[in-house]
């Protein structure tokens, strides 16, 4: 068992440094391979798209986070990333329906927060069982002990480590240019987020709302789903507009 020194100001600690990371990263990703995406992003959208963005995933975030810890043993409010993305997602896609507003405008952030959760969870971690995303116990070499003698699956560091492989693959994709890191990165990393955290839910001791399944099993769920249609989707409108492209006729009445 591994003993992990523990602080509640650790969370906030970590959390600025995933933010200011972020940033930093979303600036660097600009100027290697996300210059086209951000340009065709800031054409198709106005200030609204942020306002919506907002307030989809901060309300959404504590209100979530709230209606599951407030289940437990010791209720409290609480803010969840899982439910900041949901609330995210649901925000831009009603913000891109009301503008006519088609495609994935997703990319920019796959980055920026993928990276996020990588060091975001390690202050989870450190801030040890106050912070209530603790894992159950276990007997596994690698368990943590937060302070109360007791060995636990420390699925923050599951979900870190799940990340920075997708960030990884992310990156390998980008530097390839690969079709789905360029134009649906953001529909991969939703679909990637909801399955990995899905399975270490199952490692916490979180209410459960529906059979074996507690809140954010539901919202990882959807998670997936989204990302699955609207990849689908996405591919599908790439297909039809290069065989739309490849009917034109051309000066001598052939297609082209």
């Amino acid at each position: 068992m591994i003993e992990v020194p523990t602080a509640p100001w650790a969370h906030t600690a970590f959390d600025l440094t995933a933010w200011l990371s972020g940033l930093a990263f979303s600036v660097a990703l600009y100027r290697w391979r996300m210059r086209e995406t951000a340009d065709r992003l800031a054409r198709k959208v106005d200030g609204g798209y942020f306002v919506a963005l907002a307030a989809g995933a901060i309300p959404a975030a504590w209100l979530l986070g709230s209606v599951n810890s407030l289940q437990g043993a010791h209720p409290a409010l609480s803010h969840s990333v899982v439910g900041a993305l949901a609330g995210a997602i649901l925000g831009v896609e009603i913000y891109k329906l009301a503008r006519g507003v088609t495609g994935s405008t997703g990319g920019v952030f796959v980055g920026p927060f993928a990276l996020g959760v990588v060091i975001g969870r390690f202050g989870c971690l450190f801030a040890g069982l106050a912070d209530g995303t603790y894992g159950t116990p276990t007997a596994r070499p690698w368990a943590v002990d937060l302070g109360d003698g007791i060995g636990r699956h420390p699925v923050q560091l599951y979900e870190s480590a799940a990340m920075a492989l997708f960030l990884a693959v992310y990156l390998e994709g980008l530097a390839r240019r690969r079709s789905w890191a360029m134009t649906r990165g953001f529909y991969v990393m939703c679909g990637w987020y909801g399955l990995q955290r899905f399975a270490w839910e199952f490692l916490k001791p979180y209410p459960r709302l529906l059979g074996p399944f507690n809140l954010f099993h539901i919202l990882c769920l959807g998670l997936v789903a989204y990302g699955w249609v609207y990849y689908q989707r996405d591919r599908r409108a790439e297909r039809l507009a290069q065989e739309r492209a490849l009917s034109v006729p051309g000066s001598d009445h052939q297609p082209v």
